[in-house]
């Protein structure tokens, strides 16, 4: 069983992955403007924050989980950045403070979820708004932008005259620990295990609160991280940075096969995900969709995500069972 599962992973990342070719191809051929190397760097920045997020969120989502404090998290990240530069702290200090900050947020969600017994989508929503708030009270209506150039430029800039951002190298780096980390290592198995069935797990000697509670910090910690680096990459740190990220990246994470009631996907289907939905919306921005339209295809996708692989796996049954 576990093998017919993963095979019809693989299958949907497939198709995942080859949709993505199709929308490169069809991009690079009939959208004017998509294939220039500055146009490619922005589209890759841009998906970069949903990238961040989508890494720890997809092991989340394979133990059963869901974070949808991520954004706020981000936003009360670079809320704090902003102000703790307005107060003339060097930004060499604020970074790691930024990111103690995410870990400290992770952590609640996941206490309250581990410790308290509380389902993390009701938890994650109340935490959403609740840093939120905390962001606007830390910066107001305030917008920071004037640190360090050094920093703008690596946040922003790209290698010489090529298409790839210098932020995309560290990234690279961030997602091949995490590769190893779910499908190369124990850790990773047990997460399996923990969504396919939290008692057989605990049965077997896992220790799945502890688990679940290191994946809620990872997930703040990344969160924290995202919002410096949206900060950054737009030269502007407000309370309000990455609103509504977290329907991108939950989006991203489930068009990428990982089932919504965890133990199956792979990391590699999210990334594809990822850069499909990112890809998607620089199209649409090229060819001037609306912002409120591409958030409506953003939600489409969504449902078709949750909607998809369950389709695929009911005609995979009914197949199965018809005679001949």
């Amino acid at each position: 069983m576990a093998d017919i599962s993963l095979s019809r992973a693989v299958r949907w990342d497939t198709v995942v992955g080859a949709l993505l070719i199709v929308v490169l191809l069809f991009s690079f051929g009939f959208v004017d403007g998509f294939g220039n190397a500055l146009n490619l760097s922005f589209l890759i920045g841009n998906t970069l924050p949903i990238a961040l997020i989508a890494l720890p969120m997809t092991l989340l989502v394979v133990s059963g989980e869901i974070d949808l404090s991520v954004a706020s998290t981000a936003g009360l990240s670079g809320a704090v950045m902003g102000s703790l530069w307005n107060q003339g702290m060097a930004i060499e200090t604020i970074i790691p403070v930024c990111l103690l900050l995410g870990v400290v947020c992770g952590l609640v969600n996941g206490l309250l979820v581990t410790r308290l017994g509380l389902p993390s989508l009701a938890v994650t929503i109340g935490t959403l708004a609740a840093y939120r708030g905390v962001a606007q009270i830390v910066l107001g209506s305030d917008a920071v932008t004037d640190f360090p150039s050094q920093y703008l430029d690596f946040a922003a800039g790209r290698l010489g005259d090529t298409f790839i951002p210098y932020a995309f190298l560290p990234f690279l780096v961030l997602l091949a620990i995490a590769v190893v980390a779910l499908h190369a290592t124990p850790f990773g198995r047990s997460l399996f295990a923990i969504g396919a069935s939290e008692e057989a797990a605990r049965f077997a000697g896992i220790r799945v609160k502890r688990q679940k509670l290191i994946l809620f910090t990872m997930t703040g910690l990344m969160s924290s991280l995202t919002g410096v680096f949206w900060a950054l990459h737009y030269a502007s740190a407000r309370y309000d940075n990455a609103t509504g990220l977290e329907l991108s990246v939950v989006a991203a994470v489930l068009l990428g096969g990982i089932d919504f009631d965890g133990g199956k996907g792979t990391l590699g289907g999210a990334i594809a995900g990822v850069f499909l939905l990112g890809a998607l919306q620089n199209v649409m921005s090229l060819q001037d969709v609306s912002a409120q339209s591409q958030i409506v295809v953003t939600g489409v996708l969504l449902v078709l995500s949750v909607l998809g692989p369950r389709v695929a796996r009911q005609i995979a049954v009914l197949r199965a069972q018809s005679p001949g």
